[in-house]
């Protein structure tokens, strides 16, 4: 076991927890790909400053079966294996990895959202790493929403660089809440080789980055045993072109290969 009955406790409940030291033999690694990505930056590439704005905050997602580095910490890490416990599963595939990118002096922060609300996917087992790859501070890290996964509707998506509504009808969702000091908000502590561990439903965001050095931040979702595929009635992010579904369905291992599988 990874973690603690505590832990897994607190991830039930709140919908993030931070996890120190399991990924420190891992970061030189993950740069090495990450640094691939940046060089080689696949379709989904995406600049979120607009022009005449100060700095770059760059993305890029779902490059790990071409960028071996990031197979590597998937496959081989015991990122699905803890997520496994968290999430208590028995069954753990891997949806898709997400980089980060924040130059010195980036105004841009990222927006307050939930990520369940852009993706092809429902359920409860879900679990995302947020890693990052440099030194942060307060000033530049993930912040959550503890407990907001639980909230009753998912928060509207909007497009990160415009603000403008993900989709065309989503009338479903909710509003984002003001998010301050009433808010029960995990702003945490990280050095290398540290994670936070949340479920696609907790409200989490970043401010820019003011520092003087970059951030890079490597994530990763993993699915557990009640994922199954949803049609949000439009083009998600990520796409995932040519996966064709219905409701309800197990997310197909071809698509999605299992990375572990355990008694838990």
């Amino acid at each position: 076991m990874y973690l603690s009955e505590s832990q897994i406790k607190d991830y039930e409940r709140d919908g993030a927890i931070v996890i120190k030291g399991v990924f420190k033999d891992w970061i030189s690694s993950l740069r090495t790909g990450f640094d691939k990505v940046l060089s080689e930056p696949s379709e989904h590439g995406r600049e979120n400053v607009a022009k005449g704005d100060t700095g770059r905050f760059f993305e890029d997602y779902c490059n790990w079966q071409r960028i071996e580095d990031f197979k590597r910490w998937i496959v081989e890490s015991p990122a699905a294996e803890i997520a496994a416990e968290a999430t208590q599963s028995k069954q753990v595939q891997v949806f898709h990895e997400h980089i980060l990118l924040k130059e010195p002096g980036t105004a841009k922060a990222t927006p307050w959202h939930q990520d369940m609300p852009y993706y092809c996917v429902s359920g409860e087992q879900t679990a995302s790493y947020w890693i990052p790859l440099d030194p942060v501070t307060k000033e530049n890290t993930l912040q959550l929403v503890l407990g907001s996964h639980r909230w009753p509707k998912l928060v509207r998506p909007t497009r990160w660089s415009t603000n403008e509504p993900w989709y065309s009808n989503d009338a479903d969702y909710m509003d984002m809440p003001v998010i301050d000091a009433r808010q029960n908000i995990l702003i945490p502590e990280l050095e290398l080789g540290d994670c936070v561990l949340f479920n696609f439903k907790t409200v989490h965001g970043a401010p820019g980055n003011s520092l003087t050095s970059r951030r890079r931040a490597f994530s990763t979702r993993f699915m557990g045993d009640d994922v199954r595929y949803v049609n949000r009635g439009g083009p998600t992010s990520p796409p995932f072109k040519g996966l064709v579904q219905s409701d309800g369905d197990k997310m197909p291992l071809n698509w999605f290969p299992e990375v572990y599988r355990g008694d838990v």
